[in-house]
């Protein structure tokens, strides 16, 4: 037992492998953001309308493909834990389920997004964007196979401890969807002028691309090849709706810590452009910041369901804690310089003095709760790869729909609690519901080790 207690020493050893491990998800989650990054700021340049219909179709596309990449992310725990216990046959038996329930959840995608045009009208949206927005989104639509079998490679690949192959991945895809997108965008070498809509075709045919050299990779490879046994791949129902049950709850927490942000960001609409100018700041460098803790989360849950599929509960208790430990140091260096270097951060934004006084208070507040959004996503990483996934889900609806939003909203926009503080109020209640949801899953996550 003693080999297994928690040292300083062990600290290290365990915090030098869940880096080695999570740098490469760090970065390819930074690849496949930058897409849209990519994206938004390339048909900027065309004109304002295909900006703004960029912008609506993101937000209809980007809540989906959160919840997309949540429910096939079961399938890194699920992996982890066969690995850990030596079994090849359920490794490739859930292989092939996943990809069945990949290619079910892109048909129920690509419904949701032919519908985008009876939506957009439904929320009032400048008619003028709405064409642009509804083409964008149906041209999108064509890759959501793609990106959903992409998801399930990278969830299969993880799984087995190979963070580096999709990261090269997500940066090949990147690669090529610029140059895509300027040909697509601007009908260069003969190709017709697309406007907007060419970055939709752009990211489909790209998110393609990377499934297809998903598939060559892993049918190459020996290690890999073992688990594409044909008959593994028919469909089981039984299993599917096991691994689904397990993937949904996982969908439904990346989901809502997505989506409160988009629905903040909505709301801040009435308060006026510079008030909707120093929240995007804000909202726009804090989601990158997250992105780490974010990352460190999915490499604990390798490697805390790599020790379980051992039977190795003490080590599985030690890479726990150890990577909460390590997300909160992580976390005070971002906070750090937030604090330290507002000024420079905003700076990369605007220069317009009243922006600038606005946004230096949220950055404030946003440096506040790095720790805690720190705390909870690794939290929340330890227990997926306890395989508990439904509990947590309805603590994350609660700290952010329950609290953060309903406080929020009343500090922010009513006379109830004090007099109406504007954008700020918004960030007291993320700051509060962050704060709880941090406190929530560490006593989940105490009471499964204890049970374990």
């Amino acid at each position: 037992m003693h080999s297994n207690s928690f040292s300083f020493h062990r600290f290290l050893n365990e915090s030098r492998a869940l880096l080695r491990l999570s740098l490469p998800i760090i970065i390819t989650q930074l690849a496949t953001s930058a897409m849209g990054f990519v994206d938004t700021s390339m048909a900027g340049q065309a004109s304002a309308r295909d900006l703004a219909a960029i912008a609506v179709g993101t937000s209809l596309w980007l809540p989906a493909s959160l919840l997309l990449r949540g429910i096939l992310m079961m399938l890194t725990p699920v992996t982890a834990h066969h690995r850990g216990a030596d079994n090849q046959t359920g490794i490739s038996v859930d292989i092939g389920q996943t990809i069945w329930i990949a290619l079910l959840s892109a048909l129920v995608l690509i419904a949701y997004l032919s519908q985008s045009e009876n939506i957009l009208t439904f929320m009032n949206v400048d008619p003028e964007v709405i064409p642009i927005g509804v083409g964008y989104l149906k041209a999108l639509a064509i890759g959501v196979p793609g990106i959903a079998l992409f998801y399930t490679f990278n969830s299969f690949l993880e799984g087995m401890g190979d963070t580096r192959a999709p990261m090269v991945m997500s940066l090949l895809g990147l690669l090529v969807n610029i140059p895509v997108n300027y040909l697509l965008i601007y009908g260069k070498l003969g190709l017709p002028e697309l406007g907007a809509v060419g970055c939709g075709w752009a990211t489909g045919l790209v998110y393609w691309l990377m499934s297809l050299m998903m598939i060559l990779y892993i049918t190459a490879r020996h290690r890999y090849k073992v688990y594409v046994v044909p008959q593994n791949m028919m469909p089981r129902m039984k299993r599917m709706f096991e691994l689904f049950k397990l993937g949904l709850p996982i969908g439904i927490n990346i989901f809502v810590c997505g989506s409160i942000f988009a629905v903040i960001a909505l709301l801040i609409g009435k308060l006026g452009a510079n008030n909707i100018a120093s929240a995007q700041i804000a909202l726009n460098f804090s989601s990158m910041t997250y992105m780490i803790p974010m990352s460190l989360s999915f490499g604990i849950t390798i490697r805390v369901g790599h020790a379980l599929g051992q039977n190795n509960t003490a080590e599985a208790r030690l890479r726990s804690i150890s990577g909460i430990l390590l997300a909160g140091m992580v976390a005070m260096v971002s906070s750090s310089a937030l604090l330290l270097f507002p000024d420079q951060i905003i700076g990369l934004y605007t220069s317009e003095p009243e922006i600038v006084e606005m946004a230096v208070a949220l950055l404030t507040f946003t440096a506040v709760y790095q720790f805690s959004d720190a705390i909870q996503a690794a939290a929340n990483g330890a227990l997926r790869g306890y395989k508990d996934t439904r509990t947590p889900m309805l603590l994350a609806c609660i700290a952010y729909w329950g609290i953060a939003l309903p406080l929020g909203y009343t500090a922010a926009m009513t006379d109830l609690l004090m007099p109406a503080m504007g954008v700020r109020g918004f960030w007291v209640g993320i700051v509060t519901g962050l704060t709880l949801s941090a406190g929530f899953m560490v006593v989940r996550l105490i009471r499964k080790m204890r049970s374990a």
